[in-house]
């Protein structure tokens, strides 16, 4: 499994995955979940998965090699040259289409689940810094001022820190801890979502990553706020008033 989340604000995009895969108890590996792609000044833009691996690698490798053929002058649409947040959602969610029409239905006749969810998030320069979920149909929603982060994988156990403090005025800072404890809380209750994790960061407007990261398990930032999110929870539940029975 993985969890992923994607946070709109009105400083930027925050951007966080994790990098787990299992099979079974008996087959855990790492797999990246983000992929990122730039033209620094013009635009930046990730995308995350969750679901099958099978069809999330291959959307990913038809969006990369649709650019190499582009850039070897081919006249070819691509998501570094789409006009549009909203053309770049709707190509992926055409690629996603393509890969279930051609793998779906062996995938289910051998038992194998075939569903994927992918998070595309960025901004083209003229345009304004977009979410979208891409579902396994290729249909998409975004997200709105009403609900400005969107998450896949594993995301009940990361929700609720997101839910309470996260508006589109929160400023980037702020954010990072926010997708940091919903990374930390996830990790503590679920053995299928787990390090290293990959941060990006897109401010508005600049058309460019400011921070990409790979965050693995010894990381200072990491351990400072997981270990002072602990701590904080513990004082909290110890000065709550008693319960009163009877």
């Amino acid at each position: 499994m993985t969890y992923c989340v994607a946070l709109k604000l009105n400083q930027g995009l925050v951007l966080l995955s994790d990098t787990r895969t299992n099979a079974g108890v008996d087959n855990i590996s790492r797999f990246r979940k983000m992929y990122t792609w730039e033209d620094p000044g013009n635009r930046a833009i990730a995308t995350m998965s969750s679901g099958n691996l099978s069809i999330t690698q291959g959307v990913t490798n038809r969006l990369s090699a649709a650019i190499k053929r582009a850039e070897a002058g081919e006249d070819v649409e691509t998501i570094l040259n789409a006009p549009t947040m909203f053309r770049v959602a709707q190509l992926i969610g055409e690629t996603m289409r393509d890969m279930q029409e051609r793998h779906r239905a062996t995938l289910l006749e051998q038992g194998a689940g075939a569903d994927a969810l992918i998070l595309v998030s960025g901004q083209i320069k003229g345009g304004d810094h977009r979410v979208f979920m891409v579902y396994s149909a290729g249909n998409f929603i975004e997200a709105t001022e009403d609900t400005p982060f969107l998450q896949i994988g594993e995301h009940k156990y990361g929700k609720p820190i997101l839910d309470r403090v996260i508006t589109p005025e929160t400023s980037i800072g702020q954010a990072l801890k926010a997708v940091f404890l919903s990374m930390d809380s996830t990790i503590r209750s679920n053995l299928s979502v787990g390090m290293p994790l990959d941060l990006a960061v897109i401010p508005a407007n600049e058309y460019r990553f400011s921070t990409l990261r790979r965050i693995e398990p010894e990381d200072a930032d990491w351990q400072a706020l997981s270990n002072g999110w602990a701590e904080g929870i513990r004082e909290a539940f110890e000065h709550l008033p008693e319960v009163e029975l009877g």
